[in-house]
């Protein structure tokens, strides 16, 4: 049924909104229409799915007087990197070396020094490790200094317009809204070219699902607000399974010429196949002692985990535990979560 509120132009609009996305939008960087629609007459039935999810008028009018689209949104977009070939992995190493550095694990001290009691409290109330929460906003922001400074309004609406991942951006525009109808400023509703926000880098859907009031004052501003985002972090964390009292990973000893080929999983995960495939199958540590491979900090026996040896042979390994896939749920790639994890490491080391 089309709500009665829709103008005359998302009226005759309505018919092509039911169809969903089309195969691939078209990438030129200044565009006035997308498959014949015009930006404009699209954002209407943004707008209308808003209204017709409670949104308050001011709240749209406020959240969209004059956008436009943008082209360097859509340029970006596009210019995304696809599934990695199989000519291999870039180098773990490498990559640790440049995002678990001086700077990150002075800074992951410092704030830990700042907010130890603040830090405490969330840790014990959601049983998320305070220096893992401090790690994924050193990750995300580099602890609230680089948070992005795109119009979210003008970013998914682009977005959800060109096509390319209509359903989803339309979403986050709705959600967004939503957003800002608890009071926030458009102009505080900035952050990168897709959506994400604020110092844990949430999307709009996942703010209004997981964002938390840290400090009791009764608003979840993940913007400004440390108390927010340590709690909102902690609840992301708590929500993806975190189980208290487990590390994320321990490093291993290998033995000289260990294979690690009949211990491949055997699974094919639904979500991020290609990081999963590189995870051994799981087995419990006392599994993996009798393999050879022993855990280089304490690890109960019992406790299921997998091998990761990313740059192959002869090269630095990990046992995981069920908390580094809680990791890749805040963002499925190895490179992430294990710097994550060894950043956190570093911080209370």
């Amino acid at each position: 049924m089309i709500p009665r509120t829709l103008s005359a132009t998302a009226l005759a609009l309505a018919a092509f909104a039911t169809l969903g996305a089309p195969p691939a939008a078209a990438p030129a960087a200044a565009q006035s229409s997308v498959d014949g629609v015009p930006f404009d007459a699209y954002l209407e039935l943004l707008k209308a799915r808003a209204r017709a999810e409670g949104v308050r008028e001011s709240t749209l009018e406020r959240m969209t007087a004059g956008l436009v689209p943008n082209p360097r949104v859509i340029a970006l977009d596009n210019s995304q990197p696809g599934t990695a070939t199989s000519s291999g992995y870039p180098s773990m190493a490498n990559y640790i070396a440049t995002h678990v550095d001086n700077a990150r694990i002075g800074g992951g001290r410092a704030v830990i020094g700042q907010h130890r009691e603040q830090l405490a409290r969330i840790e014990a109330q959601y049983g998320v490790p305070a220096e893992i929460i401090v790690a994924i906003f050193g990750h995300e922001t580099s602890y609230g200094r680089v948070k992005g400074d795109f119009d979210l309004a003008r970013s998914l609406a682009t977005l959800a317009w060109e096509g390319r991942r209509r359903e989803l951006f339309a979403g986050e525009f709705v959600a967004l809204m939503k957003v800002a109808d608890k009071g926030y400023d458009r102009s505080q509703l900035v952050g990168s070219y897709a959506g994400a926000f604020g110092n844990p880098q949430f999307l709009p859907s996942v703010y209004l699902r997981l964002a938390t009031d840290g400090d009791g004052d009764g608003r979840a501003d993940i913007m400004a607000n440390r108390a927010d985002t340590f709690a909102s972090i902690a609840n992301y964390f708590r929500d993806a399974g975190w189980r208290p009292g487990q590390p994320w990973g321990v490093r291993a000893a290998v033995p000289s010429g260990f294979d690690v080929s009949p211990y491949a999983t055997r699974l094919a995960s639904p979500v991020c196949p290609r990081v999963h495939e590189r995870l051994s199958r799981w087995m419990t540590v006392a599994e993996w002692r009798n393999a050879g491979v022993v855990p280089q900090r304490a690890l109960a026996d019992d406790v299921m985990v997998s091998f990761f040896q990313p740059d192959g042979p002869g090269t630095r390994a990990w046992l995981l535990t069920g908390n580094y896939r809680a990791i890749l749920e805040y963002n499925c790639s190895s490179y992430y979560a294990l710097s994550v994890g060894l950043l956190a490491d570093e911080i209370v080391n």
